[in-house]
Parts: structure tokens; sequence; C-alpha cells
């Protein structure tokens, strides 16, 4: 039976509006295919865009061994940044408006000049690039006990849900992105340390492929968008008073506070 694309958007969009966790689609269909779960996916931005946001950027998950294997895949997934998910610096995240949220670090490319795939190599993402920076990503997947297969989270937009970015950055080209490190505590404790190695090798590498997989579709990364290149180390649960602090060898620090809200 023919996979309702139109539906399954609208069941995921109602789970994140309504703030519940919904089950898997896994679970309700006899087959998920790679293919359906990024068709929800368009037809659920294309709901949010529908109803008055834009498009910030781009982003990759699950681009390192460690967020491979936490999450039980074995290959990256591509999703969206919508606008109203980007936080203004030292604005905390609302945990009230999440259902239940993880925070990681990550890599960060502001584009300078569009990308568009076939063909798209680290260095063209390179020179494209206007800087490089650090944030923090919040992930939340509205999937029941955060449990989900690979294409769950694909329809589920990869579980974005808030990101902020750091101020600080670097020209593409200023240092080796594979040997830059991060190191991420939550409240005081180290949770993680990671270098850009991690990310699949390259960073750059990982936005290339981003790059070839919207051009597949006659899609392409926009000048003045921010690409996530993906967590380096795996995330960690965000609970109301939670300080999450990402220390980059190059990117300065980004903090990110929460708080419960309403």
């Amino acid at each position: 039976m023919a996979i309702d694309h139109a539906h399954w958007a609208a069941y995921l969009l109602a789970a994140m509006d309504e703030r519940r966790e919904v089950q898997a689609i896994t679970k309700q269909v006899d087959e998920l295919s790679v293919d359906d779960a990024y068709a929800i996916q368009a037809a659920l931005l294309e709901l949010q865009l529908g109803r008055g946001d834009q498009l910030a950027g781009a982003k990759l998950g699950l681009t390192s061994v460690a967020k491979q294997e936490q999450m039980g895949v074995t290959e990256p997934v591509y999703g969206w940044v919508p606008a109203s998910t980007v936080l203004k610096a030292g604005q905390p995240a609302q945990l009230d408006e999440l259902v239940h949220p993880r925070c990681e670090p990550e890599f960060v490319f502001v584009l300078a000049d569009a990308l568009a795939g076939p063909g798209i190599t680290a260095n063209d993402v390179l020179d494209a690039t206007e800087k490089i920076v650090g944030g923090i990503e919040i992930i939340d997947s509205r999937y029941e006990a955060f449990s989900f297969t690979l294409t769950d989270v694909i329809a589920d937009n990869t579980s974005a849900a808030r990101v902020m970015i750091g101020a600080e950055g670097i020209a593409p080209r200023e240092a080796d992105l594979a040997t830059m490190g991060c190191v991420f505590e939550v409240d005081g404790a180290i949770t993680g340390t990671a270098a850009g190695a991690a990310l699949l090798g390259d960073p750059a590498a990982c936005v290339a492929m981003l790059a070839n997989h919207l051009g597949k579709h006659g899609q392409q990364l926009d000048a003045g968008w921010i690409v996530m290149a993906g967590a380096a180390t795996d995330a960690r649960p965000l609970a109301a008073g939670t300080v999450a602090t990402a220390r980059y060898s190059h990117f300065g620090t980004v903090t990110l506070t929460a708080e419960q809200g309403a």
C-alpha cells in the first residue's frame, strides 16, 4: 500500500504543536522506505513554511560514529533548519515547547555562496563558506521513548528542534577542521570531547554530502544559510535549569540554558 506522505507529515506536525510523543511511523506501516521518509519530511517542511516559517538552513545528523552507535544506525541523515528554531544569543530554550529534548555540540558552516550538487567536494564547500562557527543543537524526536528507525528519524526532520549559533568563527581555511577540538559540558561536568575528524573525517565533506543529496532532488544550499555538519559527541538530556556549554578550540564558547517556561 502506498504511503500517504501528507497524512504522516500532519501527524508529526501535530506532535510538535501539541508537545506530545507519538508512535513511530514504522510501527504503523508495513514498510517505510528512505524515499518515502524524505517525501514525508518534505511535506512536513511545506506545512511549516505554509504557515509563515522560513528556511534558515539545512543540517546533517548522525555524521559521527558516536551518534550512529547511540541511535543504532549506520548512515547520515539530512534535514532542514526552519528560522523559527534558531535561538538568539542568550535566549533560553523553553522546555514546555518540547517533548523530550537533548542537546549536543555542532560544527556550523555559514554560507556566502550557494552550493548545488551533484559533484560538490569538500574544497567547493570551503570556497562557498563565509565562516565556520560553533553551536549547540537541541534535538527532540517526537517518537515515544526517543526510539526510532533510520526512516522514522528522516521523516521527523532528523529530530530538529532548536539551535543556538555561536558568534565567534573562523575563515574556512584558517585552521584544519579535522583537528579542531570540542569539549561539551553539562552543568559543569564534561560529557564528551571530540575533534572535527569525528564527523566522518572532515566536517566540510559532510556538507558536500548534503549538497549532493539535495542536488539529486533539484535542491541546493542557499547563500546566507547555516549548515550544521553534525554533532561530534553523543546527545545529553536537557532539563529545567540545565546549562550546556560547548568549548571549541577555534570557535570560542557557546552556552545554552534551559528553563521550564509557562
